[in-house]
């Protein structure tokens, strides 16, 4: 009893069972999405190494486009949170309708935005502001890979609406504390994507071998279902699309000044990494498929932190609903203190494990520009390993600031810490150091280190203050 007595007051028992309980389902969900991108890379390793520049490249506009929508949508969870801490569940309809309008104008306009735009974008990109590198024209022309590149981005906006409604869904049903029918939707969504990805990219079952395209279009389809199952899942079993009462004054404000926050630093995270593809495509397509398939590495550790996050975030609004601060700071510890024993977790099964993940990304023979990929990438594993814990505690220290009324201060060390910080860092290691796909992740690792400790820093200072505020 002693000792029971002397651990911190966020070390209780049944708060560690209850933000596993609720963290389980919702990283398992977000793996689900993870997954999809995983898959893609594998399924074009073996079959098309060489295109996954194209893939990855394409997703600056298209990873902008959705943590920017995904962000403004924030509000249906915290909100519905809130409603569900303080017993008003029943009337959270309207919170999700409203998230569900915006869902899709984000993504009609994000569409109608990006199809013109691909092709003018990535020609300045690879053709015009390019530095000249013997190496990178080896494997593919400017012109080629910009005009790839284009291709991708064009069919993967057309998903874009698809993915938005889905993630209005998934944010709501998580809120009321049913992940595990959005875990359900998304593992079927990994099941169809795969299927679609023999077809379109291995060619299985007569299908032509279309590569990166192939991949872009499996996406698009998985993603349109998967919107239509969740909005049938939320329709049946949730208060949706029944009846509320009548919104208080300023909740609408409330709702898109929380997601505001959350979509700039999305833009700043997603944005950030996804200008480093480019610049791992400047150094060379090898260069591109090393640092990429180490990054895709990272993502499904990160969907591990982005459980723990979005938990806490739920706990932490839950806590405030109920109106009480000491329960708000230690949900918030919790969820750093588990981020950092998860992060220990996967950095010794990445180490152990290089070898054979890395076999498993690409085929064993795979040689792109001189380079074998396989043994490339397994090199870098450890400092993926690394970068991927100071991504946790950045997602999970902003998702608990945010949850309290804090979004401009989070975003502001995002913005720093991957556009001020990660993507000149990448840049000057990787293109005039000459240190290639190891310079990139180096930058990245540095850039991530930067906003996980900002965060956690600015989450302990918040902690320090007295009251509770609710997300505004």
């Amino acid at each position: 009893m002693a000792a029971t007595s002397r651990l911190p007051a966020w070390a209780r028992a049944k708060d560690i069972a209850d933000l596993i309980r609720l963290s389980v389902p919702i990283a398992v969900s977000r793996m689900a999405m993870m997954l999809m991108g995983l898959t893609d890379a594998i399924v074009l390793g073996q079959y098309a190494p060489g295109e996954l520049a194209y893939v990855l490249s394409a997703w600056l506009p298209i990873g902008v486009s959705l943590g920017f929508g995904i962000g403004i949508l924030l509000g249906v969870q915290v909100l519905t949170s809130e409603m569900l801490g303080t017993g008003r569940a029943a009337g959270s309809g309207r919170v999700f309708r409203r998230g569900l309008w915006w869902a899709i104008l984000l993504g009609v306009v994000l569409t109608v935005a990006l199809v013109p735009f691909a092709d003018p974008f990535f020609h300045w990109v690879f053709v015009t502001i390019a530095p000249a590198s013997e190496e990178a024209a080896a494997t593919a022309s400017p012109e080629v890979v910009a005009a790839s590149t284009a291709a991708v981005t064009r069919i993967l906006a057309f998903g874009l609406g698809g993915h938005m409604i889905s993630q209005a869904c998934s944010y709501y049903l998580e809120a009321l504390r049913r992940p595990l029918l959005v875990t359900i939707v998304m593992y079927a969504g990994v099941a169809i994507n795969l299927v679609a990805n023999l077809a379109l990219v291995a060619g299985w079952w007569g299908f032509p071998q279309m590569g990166a395209e192939g991949v872009a279009w499996a996406t698009t389809i998985t993603r349109w279902l998967i919107a239509v199952v969740m909005l049938i899942f939320v329709a049946a079993l949730t208060p949706g699309f029944r009846r509320s009462p009548e919104a208080e004054k300023g909740e609408a404000r409330r709702q898109l000044s929380v997601g505001s926050g959350t979509a700039i630093s999305n833009i700043a995270e997603w944005g950030g990494f996804n200008v480093t593809f480019i610049i791992a495509t400047w150094v060379s397509i090898a260069a591109n498929a090393v640092y990429g398939y180490s990054v895709q590495v990272m993502g499904v550790c990160f969907m591990f932190y982005l459980g723990i996050a979005t938990a806490t975030s739920v706990r932490v609004a839950e806590a405030i609903g109920r109106g009480n601060p000491e329960e708000v700071r230690n949900a918030g510890r919790l969820g750093v203190v588990a981020t950092l024993v998860m992060g220990v977790l996967l950095g010794v099964l990445l180490i152990s494990l290089a070898g054979p993940i890395s076999r498993l990304l690409v085929r064993e023979d795979a040689v792109i520009g001189g380079i074998a990929i396989a043994p490339a990438i397994a090199a870098l594993l450890w400092l993926a390993a690394a970068a991927t814990v100071f991504d946790g505690l950045q997602a999970t220290a902003s998702f608990a600031l945010r949850a309290q009324g804090m979004v401009w201060l989070p975003s502001a060390i995002h913005l720093g810490s991957f556009f001020v910080v990660m993507i000149p860092v990448c840049y000057w290691l990787a293109i005039p150091l000459g240190r290639g796909a190891s310079g990139v992740l180096e930058g990245a690792f540095i850039g991530v280190f930067a906003a996980g400790t900002a965060q956690v820093i600015l989450l302990e200072w918040k902690a320090a203050r007295p009251g509770v505020e609710r997300a505004a």
